[in-house]
């Protein structure tokens, strides 16, 4: 399944002309300075550049509880303030308790947050990694970032992470049906050089170096790997427990790649882990709309990403989904899951404010634009069988004046939802 649009707009596409994450990447200094991530060396010269959350509940927000779980227990966060822990135990059908998937998420986040925070602390304290070796004569550094920008404009109207485009087509590409998990082995292997400094090709060097130059960890990429792998043979989810996982893997792993790049407004009294769940609450988001529209052409395929669990709540099943007619059980199903990825969609809002400047824009722009398909697919009477929701281009020019004046708006003080106390 397709990897959602996430965190940043092509500057080839029709309706934005922000690049938030190429520029910060490859204009080095302006992305650092502006952000809580010093470079290595900031007089060093270089060129940068380079699919398919959280909850209310830690310091930002997941979901209600009354959408999930209730709260089963309390934490802390690094500065002694407890949160309540929210699904973070679930129980099997055998009376057992397990963590849930988004008890494993959060580990993820706090995994980078610490990263992030040995890396302000002092860069000697990171290893340093190798220094990258290119491949034959594949040419300078740069050349390598100027052809990932060609891939990106190539094969997207929106931007994507190059490397996450290249695993995506992995299962979604033109050659899916010869891959095989030991074709996502090795991926993962090559996925290992690159982070140790040994890039195979021109591609995966400007990756190994943005990766040496970040605060960026192996384990998000590692993940989206994972979700490849499930898409092998996984086509059904019974719950949203399994379905949030899936999500996160495909999607709310890209949040975890960017915002190191992007970084977060010096100003922002933001934690460090709410602004990480704040873009896995996008991911979430994203990949739940790519959900709902696509629920026919899913279903052409055999695939039903949805909670098997609700859909026999609402009195349907695989077989309604098959003969694609839009009944009043439908709508009742399809109001609810709107208005669960709508959620995440709020959440993820709160912290985008937290953002270095620079990238607010591109930001906001893709999560306004994403979430007008909810909209589309609404006013299509919730045909999300043989109708495919999209945004017009007139209404895509309208929202980015929108998302430009909003990112103009600074990070809260201590009163804002993601604050620090």
């Amino acid at each position: 399944m397709s990897v959602a649009l996430l965190w940043v707009v092509s500057p080839n596409s029709e309706v934005s002309y922000g690049t938030g994450f190429l520029d910060s990447v490859r204009e080095g200094n302006r992305g650092l300075e502006s952000s809580r991530f010093p470079s290595r060396d900031r007089n060093s010269m270089w060129k940068g550049g380079f699919k398919k959350g959280g909850r209310q509940g830690w310091n930002f927000g997941f979901l209600n509880a009354d959408l999930r779980y209730s709260c089963l227990g309390r934490s802390r966060t690094e500065n002694g303030r407890s949160f309540s822990v929210q699904s973070s135990l679930v129980a099997s059908p055998a009376g057992e308790m397990a963590v849930s998937s988004e008890k494993k998420v959060y580990e993820v986040v706090l995994k980078q947050a610490a990263l992030v925070k040995r890396h302000l602390i002092s860069t000697d304290d990171i290893q340093v990694k190798p220094d990258i070796v290119l491949p034959g004569n594949l040419g300078l550094l740069s050349e390598a970032y100027d052809r990932c920008g060609e891939v990106c404009a190539e094969y997207a109207k929106t931007f994507y992470l190059v490397w996450c485009r290249r695993t995506d087509e992995l299962v979604d590409g033109p050659n899916a049906s010869h891959i095989t998990p030991q074709a996502l082995d090795r991926w993962e292997a090559r996925l290992e050089d690159i982070f140790n400094g040994r890039p195979f090709d021109m591609l995966d060097a400007a990756l190994s170096d943005t990766v040496s130059r970040f605060p960026v960890d192996i384990q998000p990429f590692r993940d989206m790997v994972e979700g490849m792998r499930m898409d092998l043979w996984k086509s059904r989810y019974n719950n949203f427990d399994e379905l949030y996982l899936y999500c996160y893997y495909v999607a709310g792993t890209v949040g975890l790649m960017s915002v190191p790049i992007m970084g977060i407004a010096p100003e922002s009294k933001a934690t460090t882990e709410s602004v990480y769940n704040a873009a896995l609450a996008l991911g979430i988001a994203n990949q739940l709309t790519n959900i709902l529209r696509d629920v026919g052409e899913d279903a052409r395929r055999g695939r039903v990403y949805l909670p098997q669990d609700e859909l026999a709540q609402a009195g349907l099943s695989d077989e309604d989904i098959f003969a694609g007619k839009v009944t009043d059980k439908w709508r009742i199903f399809m109001k609810k899951q709107i208005q669960r990825a709508r959620k995440f969609f709020d959440e993820a809002e709160k912290g985008v404010t937290e953002l270095s400047s620079a990238s607010r824009w591109p930001v906001l722009a893709s999560l306004l634009l994403y979430r007008k398909i909810l909209d589309e697919i609404e006013a299509n009477d919730y045909n999300n069988f043989t109708r495919r929701a999209y945004v017009s281009k007139p209404k895509k020019l309208l929202t980015l004046p929108i998302a430009y004046a909003r990112s103009l708006v600074p990070p809260k003080s201590t009163s804002s939802p993601l604050a620090k106390t």
